[in-house]
This record gives C-alpha cells, sequence and structure tokens, in this order.
C-alpha cells in the first residue's frame, strides 16, 4: 500500500458513461479517492450511500470524490441510477489503478483465501501527493472520517 508524502500514481479509467477521467483532471483539488469491491453489495452500497450523503459537504470543501472497483462501467451506471451517486464512479477492470494503490491483496473469506479489492481510501492533496492513507476502511464511518480529517486540516 502507498504511504504518506508519495506521489499518487497516474491513472485514466473509463467512468460510468465510458467518459475516460483521468487524475491529472482534478490538479488544485483535493482528491478523495476510494477503492471498493463490489457494486452492489451490502458493505458496498452503505459506504457509496453515506458518500453520496455527505457530498455536498465534500463540495463545499473543494474536494472530489472518486469511487473504482473493478466493476465494468455498465455495472457502476445502473450502481450510480439506483443509488442515486453524484460523485464519479471509475471502473479498473485490468486492475490498473487497484494495483497501483496497493489494495488488490490476499482475503480470506470463510476460510477460504482469494484476492481482491481491500476497501481504502486515499486523500490526494492539490498537487498530487497522497495526504492520509485510510486501509480496510469501515463502510459506515468511512465518508465521515474522511470530512472530520478534512475539517482538521482547513
Amino acid at each position: 500500500m502507498l504511504e504518506i508524502g508519495t506521489k499518487a500514481p497516474a491513472f485514466t479509467l473509463p467512468d460510468k458513461d465510458g467518459d475516460l477521467v483521468s487524475l491529472s483532471d482534478f490538479a488544485g483539488k483535493k482528491v478523495v479517492l476510494y477503492f471498493y469491491p463490489r457494486d452492489n453489495t451490502p458493505g458496498c452500497t452503505r459506504q457509496a450511500c453515506a458518500f453520496a450523503g455527505a457530498y455536498e459537504n465534500f463540495k463545499k470543501i473543494n474536494a472530489v470524490v472518486i469511487g473504482v472497483s473493478k466493476d465494468s462501467a455498465a455495472s457502476h451506471q445502473k450502481f450510480a441510477e439506483k443509488y442515486d451517486l453524484p460523485f464519479i464512479l471509475l471502473s479498473d477492470p485490468e486492475l490498473t489503478a487497484i494495483q497501483a494503490y496497493g489494495v488488490w491483496q490476499e482475503k480470506k473469506n470463510y476460510g477460504k483465501v482469494s484476492m481482491g479489492v481491500v476497501r481504502s481510501t486515499f486523500v490526494i492533496d492539490e498537487n498530487g501527493i497522497i495526504e492520509k492513507v485510510m486501509p480496510k476502511v469501515k463502510p459506515d464511518t468511512n465518508a465521515e472520517d474522511i470530512l472530520s480529517y478534512l475539517a482538521g486540516k482547513a
């Protein structure tokens, strides 16, 4: 997993509409980049809805929220429509950003070991430097935890 103070790895991935989005598009803004395992699963849905509920607060502090999973753009489209998600969802089926950020890891579920996305959040500053790393975040409190962190920085 990446460390605080390092340059955030650049990426260009398709959003839910198939438009390409690059990290560099948000130079000069804070970026809250969160990686999650899968659309429409209970934890991921609660996490996305928490970010949606706090979205106006992120906008007030000029922070961009981006969710990334290996789901397809079509899956993201349905997920965003179903839960009225106002922020960017990026599709990374090739695991380009997921691996670059070190969140593709071994996971254990009911004794079975497999590879998957470990729910993690990164705060990237206006200059593209990672300023906060939150591995293994809780879906219900992740958005509020990030807002609290950013409020303390203001």
